[in-house]
């Protein structure tokens, strides 16, 4: 079982959840709720890992806080 770090937005034209997972091209997806996000998700990576694991092309490092003015 391996762990994956996803990324999550809001879209503010459609309010849909949208979520990406770090180094791995093609494996986004979108849902109504953070529940379906996470399943899509779920799915997408299986896919993806279904042909063995890809090469990663990012690894997630952190967040950084940056204060302006």
């Amino acid at each position: 079982m391996k762990t994956f770090t996803a990324v999550i937005e809001k879209c503010p034209d459609t309010g849909l959840y949208v979520g990406f997972v770090l180094g791995f091209p093609g494996a986004h997806s979108q849902a109504e709720t953070m529940e379906e996000l996470n399943e899509n998700l779920k799915e997408v990576m299986e896919m993806l890992l279904e042909d063995g694991e890809p090469a990663l092309e990012g690894y997630f490092v952190g967040t950084q806080n940056i204060v302006v003015g």
